[in-house]
């Protein structure tokens, strides 16, 4: 199998999960929703702040890549949803739904072999794609450890898990 091919295929299990980090799936699962507003001890968030923090630095740097027009949000408030910020099932299950679409942009943009993964961004000069895939890779799989960390805190496991 060619390098490019194997290379390619690391970069999709990396941003999936599984091998040593847990999936986005599996660390949301069956997660009680009168829970999602709820800061956990001496953590200034909710549970869906933090998911939307990530599809928020997701979708920033999936635009940085494709758009060359794209402003990113302001650092590091505009990459949170304000403080006092409240979800309801409807904004929790769009939080999902667009980072799962930007995920799959991010797979499909690493899976396509017309993209060279090595070559410079041509709006941002020293960037390139594998450079920013990683980049989500790293911080999805970072924020996804502490969405599940943040679960064990507050008690919002299903009774009887065991991994």
């Amino acid at each position: 199998m060619p390098p490019n091919t194997i290379l390619r295929e690391q970069l999709l299990h990396l941003l999936r999960g599984g091998n040593a980090h847990m999936s986005f799936e599996e660390a949301l699962a069956d997660f009680p929703m009168e829970f999602i507003n709820v800061r956990p001890p001496n953590v200034p968030y909710t549970p869906w702040h933090l998911i939307e923090h990530i599809r928020i630095a997701q979708w920033d740097i999936l635009e940085f890549v494709r758009n060359p027009e794209h402003i990113s949000p302001d650092w590091p408030e505009g990459h949170w949803p304000p403080r006092e910020a409240q979800a309801d099932r409807r904004a929790w299950d769009n939080t999902i739904a667009a980072f799962q679409r930007d995920l799959q942009a991010v797979q499909d943009m690493a899976a396509d072999p017309s993209n060279d993964l090595f070559a410079e961004i041509p709006h941002a000069p020293g960037y390139t794609i594998f450079r920013e895939i990683l980049l989500v890779a790293d911080h999805n799989a970072y924020h996804i450890g502490e969405f599940a960390i943040l679960r064990q805190i507050m008690g919002t496991w299903p009774e009887g898990r065991t991994d």
